[in-house]
């Protein structure tokens, strides 16, 4: 690697001078009491303190305590404010405006849109509460984000209800709550129904969400007729709908029409390809398997002078693991140190499942020692991948070795990491201890899903238990709809 030569750079007396001068005021900004004296022998200055390091730890501790202290007071006001939304008393119509708020934001940042939608009814009965649209803004991208079409448009109506004009992001949203969830035709008629304001129509934002629900749910043929539209009505293509278009397009696999939209995307005056345009192109050839394919258009983009990010490399890595090819795997773990791309636990996780399903152990528990010494904390992803690999190579008493692990910690676990611990038990036959981590999920809040019920079905089967398969359906459906 060149290293340009470094200049030697002659400082000013006057400006040392007025450096330590600037250094000083810094300290005493802080104040830290404290004294500039001079070492002897040597020209360099010192700061020294006035005050005991004991007391400047005690302040240091008492800023803490209170800083802990405004965090457990606001949680306990959250917590106060949100009892008080489930009681749904007529009384609660003075409380401090704060604290309401914040227990509506922290409901809507967490997406408990129960609690948020009980949250904003106790705010709409406050004597102080003046209606906004950015409050219903925010809902209602939360409601879409929770898979709650049906409580969108309720909330919709209720805005309608207090006399409150609707914006091009209130109904911006309301799209996208009706069309992530499927409801395409729904999302349709809500851009039509904003055409009939002077002044709410649909924007380039508004198209980018429709078109990104279309590409969502596959229905490919709806594209033509929005981008049509926007065309009749002067909306320019911007490079995010561009590169919704190809993402979805490669996902699909339909390459030529790929191919195409970034053919257009080149032609549109102001549309640039970025490093999202390289993933999406990288991700589609190298799913498909076509790693020639991937590394032409590789090329093609550094030519174009697209720097590669972080996700670039994890998708090469993915690729080239997906298709055996092991060398060029290492080879891009080795270019990203050579160039200080710093692993990610994405990272991680991709070369520990590709090892792992290639049956490569002793590599496999390489990277995962390695992840951990260099501060990263495995996650649920990590540990479903071991298991999983132990239980392809026969390595079982190795689990036990995670699960420890686990237990040790505290990280959050999800249903593909149980699912790959009953899968591992239930093809040793060890139907007791796939019961008792089944309670553990349980436990843990986790719910189960149709491949729990299969690998339960498929172990009590494989032994005959048919009674215990038909009481275990029973207490996966209480599970599931608790």
């Amino acid at each position: 690697m060149f290293v340009p030569a470094m200049e030697v750079q002659v400082f000013n007396v006057i400006d040392l001078r007025s450096s330590c001068s600037s250094f000083i005021n810094f300290i005493s900004i802080g104040r830290v009491p404290c004294t500039v004296v001079q070492r002897e022998g040597s020209s360099r200055l010192c700061v020294k303190s006035k005050k005991g390091n004991a007391e400047i730890v005690k302040g240091l501790q008492r800023e803490s305590k209170a800083k802990l202290s405004h965090i457990l007071r606001t949680e306990a006001a959250v917590k106060a404010i949100e009892r008080k939304a489930k009681a749904k008393s007529a009384k609660f119509t003075h409380l401090c405006p704060k604290v309401v708020l914040e227990a509506l934001e922290d409901s809507i940042r967490k997406n408990q849109w129960e609690s948020a939608l009980e949250n904003f009814g106790l705010l709409r009965k406050q004597q102080w509460y003046q209606p906004r649209c950015q409050t219903y803004t925010k809902l209602l991208v939360m409601l879409g984000k929770c898979r709650q079409p049906g409580q969108a448009r309720m909330l919709f109506e209720k805005m309608l209800v207090e006399g409150i004009k609707p914006t091009v992001d209130v109904y911006t949203s309301l799209v996208s709550a009706y069309g992530l969830n499927g409801f395409l035709d729904e999302a349709f008629c809500t851009v039509e129904e904003m055409k009939s304001f002077s002044d709410c129509k649909p924007d380039i934002y508004t198209y980018s969400i429709l078109i990104n629900c279309c590409v969502k749910h596959r229905r490919f043929d709806l594209i033509d007729l929005v981008l049509s539209e926007m065309s009749y009505l002067g909306i320019d293509r911007n490079t995010v709908m561009y590169n919704t278009l190809i993402d979805g397009y490669g996902k699909a696999e339909m390459f030529e029409l790929m191919e195409n939209s970034f053919s257009d995307m080149l032609e549109t005056q102001g549309c640039h390809p970025d490093v999202f345009t390289l993933n999406s192109f990288l991700w589609a050839y190298g799913n498909a398997g076509m790693i020639e394919k991937m590394e032409k258009w590789y090329e093609e983009f550094q030519h174009m002078r697209l720097a590669p990010d972080i996700k670039t490399f994890n998708i090469l890595i993915r690729s080239y693991g997906k298709a055996g090819m092991y060398d060029k795997m290492h080879a891009v773990v080795k270019f990203m140190e050579k160039r200080f791309f710093t692993p990610t636990i994405v990272t991680y996780n991709t070369i520990i499942d590709m090892l792992g399903k290639a049956g490569n152990i002793d590599k496999m528990e390489h990277f995962f020692r390695t992840m951990k010494y260099k501060g990263l904390k495995p996650n649920s992803i990590t540990y479903c991948s071991l298991v999983t690999a132990y239980t392809r190579a026969g390595q079982r008493k190795k689990i036990w070795s995670i699960i420890r692990q686990i237990g040790n910690s505290d990280v959050v676990l999800d249903t593909p990491f149980f699912n790959s611990v009953f899968s591992a038990f239930g093809q040793a036959g060890d139907l007791k201890m796939m019961e008792q981590i089944f309670f553990e999920m349980k436990e843990r809040k986790c719910k189960p899903d149709n491949i729990t019920f299969a690998i339960f079905s498929q172990a009590y089967g494989a032994h005959g238990v048919v009674e215990s398969t038909q009481d275990l359906e029973l207490k996966i459906g209480h599970t599931k709809n608790s």
